[in-house]
C-alpha cells in the first residue's frame, strides 16, 4: 500500500502529564521491582523495554518517528491520534469510506469545537470516580430523523473506540440509532498506564458510571438501550449486564471474549509462574502473545491496514492484565445462566483468539427467551473489521435488523 502521505506535524515533546498520570508515574504501579531478579529475568525485562514498533509502511519517516514514541501516558497517544487522523480516514478500506452525510458526531475532548461539511467535532472528557479523563464519543443521526434507540459499545483489548469503529459506529447511526462509545481507562485517548488492567471489575465499573450518565442524555431518555461489546468488550458489557440487568433492553456480543481460545492461552505451569510473577511487577510486560493481526485479520489487505492503528496497545500483555482477563472469563464462564436480557450473539466460526463453541454454550445456558446465535463460516475473529467487504455489511446488516425488530417492540 503506497500513501503518498506527509506530516508537518512537530515532533513530540515530553507529554505533559495530568495530575493522575503524574501520580501514576511516581506510585509502584508502575514496575519497579523489590525483590531480587534473576539474571535471565532481568535480561527478558530489558529486552521487553527495549522492544522497537515496527515500521509503518507507506507513511513519511516523520510520521514514523512519531509513531514510535512511548503511549505509557495519555497525552502522547491523543497527539499520536491526532498526527494520524487524516491518514487513517485515507485507508482504502469499507469502514473508512462509509457515508458520513447527515451523521452527528460529538467527540469529546479539551480543544475547540471543529466543523466540517457534514459533521460537528465537539471535544470532550469525562472525569470519572477516580479522577481520570475518560474519552466519549457519539454518532447520531441526521437531524430530523426520529432516534429509534440507544447503543452503548465496550471496545476489545489494546483497542480504541476511534479507528475502525468509526465506520461501524457511522453505519449503525445511519440506520436511526444513537451511537456511544468510550475508551477504557488506559486504552486509547483516555487517561491510565498503557494495556494496564489493574481491575477488570475497574473497567466494568468504570463503563457503568459513564454510561449512566450518557443515558441521561435528552436525545435518548425513554428509548431503549443496549450494550454492544466486541471480544474483551463483550466480556466487559456481560458484566455489566449481569450488575445492572434492569438498566439494559439487550446486548449485542461480537465474538466474545467468555472463553480465551487454547490456542492463546498459556500453559497451565506457566499460568501459575505469571500469576505469582503479577503479584511483585503487575506492569512487566512478560506475558507471551501471538500476533493477533494475523489471527484476527482474515484479508492481509486489511491486516496490513491494522497498523495504522497507532495508539492501539500492541505490546506483550502486561503480567497483572492477564491474570485479570483470565479471572475474568472464568468468572463468566459461571454465570452465563444469569444473562436474562434479549441477546444477539455473532462469531467467525474460524476464530483462534476467543472460541467460537464458548458463544454456543453461552447461547445454550443463557436463561433469555430471546437470544440469537449466528456463526459466519470460515470467518476470523474480526468480523467486523478484517474480513471481505460483503461479510463485513452482513454482519452489520445482521446487528441493525435485531434492532430494528427489538426496538419495534418496545415503541
Amino acid at each position: 500500500m503506497k500513501l503518498a502521505l506527509t506530516s508537518t506535524f512537530r515532533p513530540l515533546v515530553p507529554p505533559k502529564l495530568s495530575p493522575f498520570d503524574q501520580n501514576l508515574a511516581s506510585s509502584n504501579m508502575i514496575f519497579r521491582p523489590s525483590v531480587t531478579l534473576t539474571p535471565r529475568m532481568r535480561e527478558t525485562v530489558i529486552m521487553m523495554a527495549q522492544k522497537k514498533k515496527p515500521k509503518i509502511e507507506g507513511v513519511s519517516d516523520e510520521l514514523n518517528s512519531i509513531a514510535s514514541q512511548n503511549l505509557d501516558f495519555a497525552p502522547a497517544r491523543r497527539r499520536v491520534r491526532l498526527a494520524f487522523s487524516n491518514v487513517q480516514q485515507q485507508l482504502d478500506h469499507v469502514l473508512f469510506k462509509m457515508a458520513s452525510s447527515g451523521i452527528r458526531t460529538d467527540e469529546v475532548s479539551n480543544h475547540a469545537a471543529l466543523r466540517t461539511e457534514h459533521v460537528l467535532h465537539r471535544n470532550w472528557y469525562e472525569i470519572n470516580s477516580k479522577g481520570q479523563e475518560i474519552f466519549c464519543k457519539s454518532w447520531l443521526p441526521k437531524p430530523g430523523v426520529r432516534i429509534k434507540g440507544a447503543l452503548c459499545f465496550c471496545h476489545g483489548y489494546g483497542d480504541t473506540c476511534t479507528f475502525f469503529f468509526e465506520g461501524i459506529a457511522k453505519y449503525i447511526a445511519a440506520s436511526g440509532y444513537g451511537v456511544y462509545a468510550i475508551d477504557h481507562p488506559g486504552f486509547g485517548l483516555s487517561e491510565g498506564l498503557h494495556g494496564y488492567v489493574p481491575s477488570f471489575d475497574g473497567i466494568v465499573n468504570n463503563a457503568l458510571e459513564l454510561y449512566n450518565i450518557i443515558k441521561g442524555r435528552p436525545e435518548i431518555v425513554g428509548l431503549p438501550r443496549f450494550v454492544f461489546g466486541q471480544s474483551m468488550g463483550g466480556a466487559i458489557a456481560l458484566k455489566a449486564l449481569l450488575k445492572d440487568p434492569n438498566e439494559w433492553d439487550g446486548i449485542i456480543l461480537v465474538a466474545p471474549m467468555c472463553k480465551i481460545a487454547e490456542e492463546m492461552t498459556p500453559p497451565v505451569p506457566l499460568q501459575k509462574i505469571l500469576i505469582l510473577l503479577s503479584k511483585v511487577m503487575p506492569t512487566a510486560k512478560l506475558v507471551p502473545q501471538k500476533d493477533l493481526a494475523e489471527l484476527a485479520f482474515r484479508e492481509l489487505k486489511k491486516r496490513k491496514m491494522a497498523d495504522y492503528n497507532v495508539i492501539c496497545y500492541s505490546d506483550q500483555t502486561r503480567l497483572k492484565t492477564a491474570v485479570e482477563l483470565l479471572n475474568a472469563t472464568r468468572y463468566i464462564e459461571s454465570q452465563v445462566d444469569k444473562v436474562a436480557s434479549p441477546m444477539l450473539i455473532l462469531h467467525g466460526a474460524a476464530d483462534k483468539v476467543t472460541d467460537p463453541q464458548v458463544s454456543k454454550f453461552l447461547y445454550e445456558r443463557a436463561s433469555s427467551k430471546d437470544k440469537t446465535l449466528k456463526l459466519y463460516e470460515g470467518a476470523y475473529h474480526s468480523i467486523l473489521e478484517g474480513e471481505p467487504d460483503d461479510r463485513i455489511l452482513e454482519v452489520l446488516s445482521d446487528i441493525i435488523s435485531w434492532l430494528d425488530s427489538r426496538c419495534s417492540m418496545k415503541n
